[in-house]
């Protein structure tokens, strides 16, 4: 990683402190304000930048020392918001990574505390990255690949918030949708365990605490999964059994979710054409009616 920029007084922070509540707060907004119309300027995006890298680089030490105040982290928070823009804009999206950008936003994922303070800034990161890899765009998948937020993602998966971990679990289903980033998860053994591993925990939970939207991430991770031969080898017998006997379907019907049922369905009977390549007693459509409650 790149060292940060050096901090300096003159960034969007600096606020007199004996200004009122008012116009301290008027001022921020016209400063937020000010910063996302400079990043439009192509003259001025490259300070613009340089100065939110600044405001997010400034609470490293708070993170580390798990010292952050709310304060603190609505701060950064607004700077990152901005930093979604540019991630999210075709124009600035290369040049925010060929900037290094994201990784600034790395100590913030690859932090365990579950303080509110520390979603708030997990959540918005992940927002950053999310806009990035919203469009389909294989320079990006490489970039993120070659910066190792495969396992900053799992981490979040793990042990986040319910939306947080829904982020987190769209960006893994973006990556893995590049054919880059499928080979990249089903290479190792180890690397294909720990995304199954977290995946399979993470359905365990919605067990007793159901969220559509998790559960349609997790399943198009497993669908995309069952077009790598060995991955779908492997989840002939890692497999969930909340996949496999009906357990969601209430939750399926009730939200009216075709599209993942559908989803639930093909991968399904991608593993059971799998197994009926090898050999199985039954055939490729064995179960799959009682298991979509058919």
């Amino acid at each position: 990683m790149a060292n940060p920029p050096p901090l300096h007084s003159g960034g969007p922070s600096s606020v007199a402190p004996s200004a009122p509540a008012p116009p301290e707060k008027d001022e921020s907004m016209a400063t937020a304000e000010q910063l996302l119309l400079d990043l439009c300027i192509p003259e001025l995006r490259e300070e613009t930048l340089k100065l939110l890298s600044q405001e997010i680089v400034s609470i490293y030490g708070s993170v580390a020392r798990a010292t952050l105040t709310q304060a603190q982290s609505n701060h950064v928070c607004n700077a990152l918001a901005l930093l979604q823009c540019v991630a999210s804009h075709p124009d600035t999206k290369m040049p925010f990574i060929n900037a290094q950008i994201p990784l600034y936003l790395y100590p913030f994922l690859s932090t365990a505390y579950k303080a509110k303070e520390y979603e708030f800034l997990r959540l918005t990161s992940l927002g950053v990255i999310g806009a990035l890899v919203k469009v389909d765009d294989h320079e990006v998948i490489a970039y993120l690949l070659s910066s190792q937020i495969i396992p900053l993602c799992l981490l979040t998966m793990d042990m986040g918030s319910e939306i947080s971990k829904t982020v987190a679990t769209f960006i893994v289903q973006k990556i893995m949708l590049d054919d880059t980033g499928l080979m990249y998860v089903c290479t190792t053994r180890e690397c294909f365990l720990a995304v199954s591993n977290v995946l399979a925990q993470m359905l365990d939970a919605l067990v007793e605490q159901p969220s559509p939207r998790l559960l349609k991430h997790i399943i198009r991770c497993y669908l995309r999964l069952t077009d790598n031969p060995s991955a779908r080898d492997a989840l002939r017998t890692c497999l969930p059994t909340v996949l496999t006997d009906g357990t969601f379907n209430d939750l399926l019907e009730t939200q009216k979710d075709q599209t993942t049922r559908l989803w639930l369905h093909q991968m399904l009977h991608n593993i059971a054409m799998a197994s009926s390549g090898r050999g199985g007693s039954h055939g490729p459509h064995a179960d799959l009616n009682r298991i979509m409650g058919r």
